[in-house]
């Protein structure tokens, strides 16, 4: 049996999931892309916020209460390996692929819950 600070030490070196994502209405298929350095804990972030109604995009938080969370799926669309041997600013780089989604998504309007800028 593993000791407490085996089980510590176990869990400091586990990685966890980056990359970029998408909440799609299985409805209307209108999507909300975003990237995570923890593709796990933000999904758990994200469905209780829209639970309790305190999403800050308000589009698809009206969306979530009218039509609940089982018309919602969760999908992972990109992940980033993280590599040891390589110095890299995760968070700049799942943003830059964010934005490389969103350029080819276009979910905005009828397609997305987006607001184009400019």
């Amino acid at each position: 049996m593993k000791t407490r600070k085996e089980i510590i030490n176990d869990y400091k070196q586990t990685k966890s999931k980056i990359g970029v994502f998408q909440i799609r209405n299985k409805s209307n298929n209108k999507v909300f892309v975003e990237s995570s350095l923890d593709l796990v804990a933000i999904w758990n972030r994200l469905r209780f916020q829209l639970n309790m109604g305190s999403h800050p995009n308000t589009e698809l938080q009206k969306d979530w209460k009218a039509l609940g969370e089982e018309n919602f799926a969760y999908e992972i669309l990109s992940e980033i390996q993280q590599d040891d041997a390589i110095q890299m600013d995760y968070r700049k780089e799942i943003k830059k692929l964010e934005a490389m989604f969103i350029d080819e998504l276009q979910p905005f309007g009828e397609k997305g819950y987006h607001v184009k800028k400019g």
